[in-house]
């Protein structure tokens, strides 16, 4: 099964903050979990600014 492009559409000045590991679905047993890809695209003029923060259990 190939995956399905999910947009979020931002107007000027709009921001999200989404999971980039896993996140959970429902199936015929119950939930499991399903890795997330994920991307910024092109844009055709202007700026885009994007931040990747990494939360881990670093001790």
């Amino acid at each position: 099964m190939q995956s399905r492009p999910e947009v979020v559409p931002l107007a000027q000045g709009d921001a999200v903050v989404f999971a980039v590991h896993q996140r959970p679905v429902q199936g015929s047993r119950g939930f499991y979990r399903v890795n997330m890809r994920h991307g910024v695209s092109r844009l055709r003029s202007g700026q885009r600014h994007t931040l990747g923060v990494i939360f881990h259990d670093a001790q």
